[in-house]
């Protein structure tokens, strides 16, 4: 595992290479991963404005912010993902919104597609689902933790209309989106608050 970790953080690249290469294939009509569907290019478009949007109004509260700037172990955020992914365009630049506040947290991140050893050993249900966050220890190199794809409301509403219908609709994805841009990222500001308590106890004593 550590020489996995180590072959794909030195492939990664940071929030602000991967917003610039996002918008670049945008502009190119193109897209990140295997399949490159007319779906995945629009998707890929439509993503690249969504991040921009959300880098501009994603708000923690100031306590919250306080609790994130004392959080003092070195630890490098590992995040999967791809141009074309929805959930991925909503929760990253939430998780930069995070790291930037911290001396501490280093974000990175690498295409699922080009790294299927990695996703493989950080699949969710079986699945590569995108995006994924893999917190890691930078003295130890161990996982401390996982997250992701989505933050936990919306992983329930997901997983129940699976139960309930078998595979996710259009209509339902739609609202998927409505539930992001209502939330306003606070869900996953919450869940990472978590994860940060869970890996680290002393953080929340």
């Amino acid at each position: 595992m550590d020489t996995l970790l180590a072959k794909s953080l030195s492939k990664s690249m940071s929030y602000k290479a991967y917003r610039e290469l996002v918008g670049q294939l945008a502009d190119e009509q193109s897209t990140t991963g295997d399949e490159k569907t007319e779906i995945n290019i629009q998707q890929t478009k439509l993503n690249y404005s969504r991040m921009k949007r959300w880098d501009k109004k994603i708000k923690l509260s100031g306590k919250t912010a306080k609790r994130i700037q004392s959080f003092r172990e070195k630890v490098t955020w590992l995040v999967i993902a791809e141009s074309w992914c929805p959930d991925s365009a909503h929760v990253i630049p939430v998780l930069n919104a995070i790291a930037d506040l911290s001396d501490t947290i280093d974000l990175r991140l690498v295409l699922r597609d080009e790294n299927p050893e990695l996703m493989d050993a950080f699949l969710t249900y079986g699945k590569r689902a995108i995006p994924k966050l893999i917190m890691i220890d930078d003295l130890s190199g161990e996982v401390l933790n996982t997250f992701g794809p989505r933050p936990s409301e919306a992983s329930y509403y997901v997983n129940r209309f699976i139960s309930e219908n078998g595979e996710l609709t259009p209509e339902f994805k739609a609202d998927l989106q409505h539930w992001y841009n209502n939330n306003k990222g606070q869900n996953i500001i919450e869940d990472i608050t978590q994860m940060l308590c869970d890996s680290t106890p002393s953080f929340c004593q």
